[in-house]
């Protein structure tokens, strides 16, 4: 498995099936069936039969008190909740879970969440709305397929702006959620969405300045592109 992961993470165009055959000297069926479990818990993305590394490596390496994503640092979200007001959070998902990995609020509610790595629905927030439309169709089909009877509104709501999330990188109060409502902005690095940032509050708070937060949210999302690896 050690081997799987350092091969995924050293290729920036995706490493197949046959290709991790090849390097580990073992038969196609073998590596297949581990393959597809460390894409099932996210060690590995699944993008057109090729496979790169996934978000859980990010997600121990957080536990660990490192980085998750290159172009938001920590700052840039303190920068956003002093200019809002408003809890910044920094969103990646796991498997077919979303954790927030980094926040700056004064609200404790989401320093537990991020804090404790608590795990969240991604139908059920703005930044899970960005995470799931980033992802391959496959995967997102999986994702939504999976989900029970009771979320059928919520991703019937999703789906209708499915396409208008994919043109602009961006979810304005959704209404995802019974709890809160939110602003969120795809990052994106090495062209694929990596992590979503999202500016949080209560409902009322964030449909009456909706259009201030889309503007601070997209202003600064320029400064992350600037940051960001390219693809190679």
């Amino acid at each position: 498995m050690a081997t799987i992961l350092d091969l995924a993470a050293r290729s920036h165009h995706g490493v197949t099936l046959t290709e991790f055959a090849r390097e580990l000297d073992a038969p196609l069926s073998s590596i297949q069936g581990l393959v597809n479990g460390l894409v099932a818990t996210g060690y590995l993305d699944e993008r057109e039969r090729r496979y790169t590394l996934g978000p859980a490596p990010f997600l121990l390496t957080r536990l660990a008190g490192r980085p998750t994503v290159t172009s938001v640092t920590h700052q840039d979200l303190a920068d956003l909740h002093a200019e809002t007001g408003m809890t910044a959070v920094l969103a990646i998902v796991v498997g077919s879970d979303l954790y927030y990995v980094d926040h700056a609020s004064s609200d404790p509610r989401y320093a537990y969440l991020a804090e404790g790595f608590v795990r969240r629905s991604l139908i059920r927030t703005s930044t899970g709305w960005i995470l799931l439309a980033g992802m391959e169709k496959r995967d997102l089909w999986a994702q939504i397929g999976a989900l029970p009877p009771s979320e059928t509104d919520r991703v019937n709501r999703f789906l209708g702006v499915l396409a208008q999330i994919h043109r602009e990188g961006l979810v304005a109060a959704p209404g995802a959620s019974t709890e809160a409502d939110g602003v969120s902005v795809a990052v994106i690095e090495d062209g694929k969405t990596v992590a979503a940032v999202g500016i949080m509050g209560g409902h009322a708070e964030v449909a009456e300045r909706k259009d201030e937060l889309i503007e601070v949210l997209t202003r600064r999302r320029r400064e992350w592109r600037d940051r960001a690896p390219s693809p190679a």
